[in-house]
């Protein structure tokens, strides 16, 4: 295209490329996004991967951060097609045995009443986050900083950098015990690490305030939404150019990166300085997934009538067993029985699929860069649960984690979270600065999701980043 002046170039569309573009274009600036495939969204794609009209989210697919968040709560998605649709159960913990589950509902006191001798533990670690969730978000959502509300943070952090297997011991029961660790492995790192528990308080925090929601016609109406926003304020997207230098970009006061270290490093490590180079070439990455979707003849028969309903549903087993698996991958062999974490969007989402069939959403957590099939062993795993799923598979579609890594190049070795959340990275990702989002060169910023607060669909990191832009250059 024919480069007219712009005061700030955005490149990747993913939830944070799209939120830092939406802040810059909002404060007045003349914004271009360059997207390098040919569709806009990074991990908010929906595509036919399996039969024509099974519709399957690509990447995320459960979005309880996207409708509790600060930054998207503010604009006015609705109005760009955006329909948050919400399931009766929003997670499910069978247990592979019999026909019980532990449930993650919307209203947290009977979520707690189900818990047994945990009811009142429950109630006392999840309540105070959720009441004061207007309050907390905009700071453990944010860079290290002098918080707002300084003594509800102290306490939600000292539940939070605790080991989720130390605290979810405390519980009596082992349904809640399940549940928890359960929550806890979606920071895709051993439940021993410190810091293991803060994903574990957000999410069914997250749940009692919002919910967890599906995404009518898929995760990529979201980012249909928000770039249909940032349009109408006067935006430009492009897609199809696959930024490989600075020179593919066109003069600017500044440049935005939503990618990764390694990616920042190919395209513009010569403007670094050598401590920078050397902080991002030191950034850890974590475990990968692999990824299955299935179209199929029928709803997953769980044994468990909450699973039926449930939006997400946790395999796994207790707090011990997931524990165990996700150590064990951590050290890069593979468990017998992995933490496996399925979604059921057509559930509430009849767009998804055609009359009386439907789709199902699956991954476990194998070593970084791993190349390994296991679809056997996730099917094998689901149909434990759900005796008969095997038979209602019309097709399936997989991706490894290098496949994940070619997909978007911001997954290295398929960590999905584009680099590991564990204490010495929560605040410093991905190097230690003033501010993670500015790099060592003028007008160079980086807005993904290895900067703080990490990885999901929230957009916070694309607006902080594009806050630290305004401040320097606007």
């Amino acid at each position: 295209m024919s480069y007219k002046k712009f005061d700030a170039v955005v490149v990747g569309s993913g939830p944070n490329g799209l939120a830092a573009a939406i802040v810059l274009q909002q404060q007045g600036a003349q914004v271009l996004l360059i997207e390098g495939k040919d569709t806009i969204g990074g991990g908010m794609r929906t595509k036919e991967l399996t039969l024509p009209g099974f519709r399957h989210d690509v990447c995320s697919a459960i979005h309880p951060m996207a409708v509790a968040t600060p930054f998207f709560k503010s604009l006015p998605l609705a109005d760009f097609g955006l329909r948050f649709l919400h399931p009766e159960v929003l997670a499910a913990h069978p247990f592979p045995e019999g026909d019980e589950a532990a449930v993650l509902l919307h209203s947290m006191a009977k979520t707690a009443e189900r818990l047994g001798k945990d009811t009142h533990r429950y109630r006392a670690l999840i309540e105070p986050i959720v009441r004061d969730w207007a309050k907390l978000a905009p700071d453990f959502l944010a860079p290290l900083q002098i918080p707002r509300h300084p003594f509800s943070l102290a306490a939600f952090g000292f539940k939070a950098l605790q080991p989720a297997r130390f605290l979810g011991s405390s519980f009596r029961e082992r349904e809640t015990r399940g549940l928890w660790a359960g929550m806890a492995a979606h920071g895709i790192q051993p439940l021993e690490n410190m810091a293991t528990s803060a994903i574990a308080l957000v999410l069914m925090a997250a749940g009692h305030h919002s919910g967890w929601p599906v995404l009518e016609r898929g995760s990529q109406s979201l980012a249909d939404a928000l770039a249909g926003y940032f349009q109408s304020l006067g935006g430009v997207v492009q897609t199809g150019n696959m930024v490989r230098t600075l020179a593919d970009l066109p003069e600017a006061k500044a440049w935005v990166f939503d990618l990764g270290p390694r990616q920042l490093l190919q395209l513009a490590g010569d403007r670094f300085s050598l401590l920078y180079r050397w902080q991002l070439r030191r950034y850890k990455y974590g475990m990968g997934v692999f990824k299955m979707d299935f179209a199929l003849d029928g709803q997953i028969p769980w044994k468990s009538v909450e699973a039926r309903k449930a939006g997400t549903v946790h395999l796994g087993g207790t707090l011990e067993a997931i524990s165990h698996a996700e150590r064990v991958i951590w050290k890069g062999q593979y468990p017998e029985h992995p933490y496996v974490l399925v979604a059921q969007q057509s559930l509430v989402d009849s767009t998804r699929a055609p009359e009386g069939k439907h789709t199902a959403w699956a991954y476990c957590h194998v070593p970084f860069g791993s190349s390994k099939d296991i679809s056997s062993v996730i099917e094998s795993e689901i149909e434990g649960y759900a005796p008969g799923f095997k038979d209602l598979i019309l097709a399936k579609h997989a991706m490894n984690s290098a496949d994940m890594e070619a997909y978007n190049p911001n997954y290295v070795g398929g960590d999905i979270n584009a680099g590991v959340q564990d204490i010495t990275q929560i605040f410093t990702r991905p190097a230690l600065r003033v501010s993670p989002y500015r790099t060592s060169a003028k007008g160079i910023y980086l807005c993904s999701s290895s900067t703080p607060p990490g990885g999901g669909v929230h957009g916070m990191c694309g607006y902080h980043a594009a806050r630290q832009v305004i401040k320097d250059l606007f």
